[in-house]
């Protein structure tokens, strides 16, 4: 069962949890030959840490990147067992590797290693303490920038996903961050949370990982994609594997801008969404920012099974 209208959304961190990939593991073989794949890859067992824990190893970034992307991959090659093929891939952050790997740009041996020193590079960019990300609610992207410019006061501040009309995570030094959640209610915002996060993702305080990630990246072999990708920094469609290393490079640093990926398949003819890994964040988002979509998540074998029967029912 494949359907041109079907689009493959990948998440990124903050979709962790212990147990993620075990019940698909035990019931398909396809979803065991990842986990081993990638723990031969990393030289440890991340299928342990996926299965077992503990928490809080599993929330280390270098830790959680290659877990979410390999607990992704695993539930997507079950679907591509059950028959169902992506026309177009996207990914949220992280999950832009695992769009790469599904896309057969990327092996999942190598995107497994660079996202493991990609979560290292992220973290020690910046000591902990002296950066911070917020997601605000309810204000217009507009709105948000132009906060962050007020509130940054010569400090490094910025929008840093454009994830839905209504919602924006900002990151930058910690001390601006709190000066614009402190702004953020009279500027009209809904609410202005905190984010319990290790680094000030996508943003310039990023620059030193950038410039250590991509020496791993250019010495890593793309591959020309088979289905196109949406891509996060400028939410345009590439086949190309050397526009996918470089967008990889630049999205270090640049916001994700997930609105404009998700209206971008849109525009191209995906009418159903599909969420493939652990979490549905993405699925709220979509659903957001388009409420007329078809959107159904796989993440387990109970939730394939949902997913597999509604698209049946979908295209019958």
């Amino acid at each position: 069962m494949s359907s041109p209208e079907v689009a493959f959304l990948f998440p990124g961190q903050g979709s962790q949890s212990v147990g993620m990939g075990k019940l698909m593991a035990e019931v398909f073989s396809q979803a065991r030959e990842v986990f081993r794949e990638a723990d031969d890859s990393l030289g440890f067992s991340l299928s342990t840490l996926c299965f077992e824990g503990p928490e809080e190893k599993l929330r280390l970034t270098d830790l959680t990147q290659p877990a979410i992307l390999v607990t992704s991959i695993a539930c997507e090659r079950v679907l591509r067992l059950n028959g169902l093929a992506p026309a177009w891939v996207a990914g949220h952050s992280l999950g832009e590797y695992t769009a790469l790997v599904s896309a057969s740009s990327l092996r999942l041996a190598d995107a497994v290693r660079v996202v493991n020193r990609r979560g290292r590079f992220m973290q020690e960019a910046v000591p902990v303490g002296q950066g911070a990300m917020a997601a605000l609610l309810g204000l217009p992207a507009e709105a948000v920038e132009a906060l962050c410019r007020e509130a940054a006061q010569g400090e490094t501040l910025s929008a840093a996903n454009f994830n839905a009309p209504d919602q924006t995570v900002i990151a930058g030094a910690s001390g601006a961050v709190d000066r614009a959640i402190q702004a953020a209610p009279a500027r009209g915002a809904r609410r202005a949370v905190p984010l319990p996060v290790s680094a000030p993702f996508h943003c310039e305080l990023m620059a030193p990982a950038q410039v250590r990630l991509t020496g791993e990246l250019k010495s890593t072999p793309f591959q020309d994609l088979l289905c196109p990708l949406v891509s996060n920094v400028d939410a345009l469609a590439i086949t190309s594997g050397e526009q996918a290393r470089e967008n990889l490079i630049r999205q270090i640093t640049a916001p994700v801008r997930w609105e404009a990926c998700v209206r971008e398949l849109h525009r191209l003819g995906a009418r159903r969404f599909v969420e493939v890994g652990p979490g549905r964040v993405l699925s709220g988002l979509v659903r957001r920012i388009l409420p007329e979509s078809r959107v159904t998540n796989v993440e387990d074998p109970a939730s394939l099974e949902k997913a597999l029967r509604r698209l049946q029912e979908e295209v019958a």
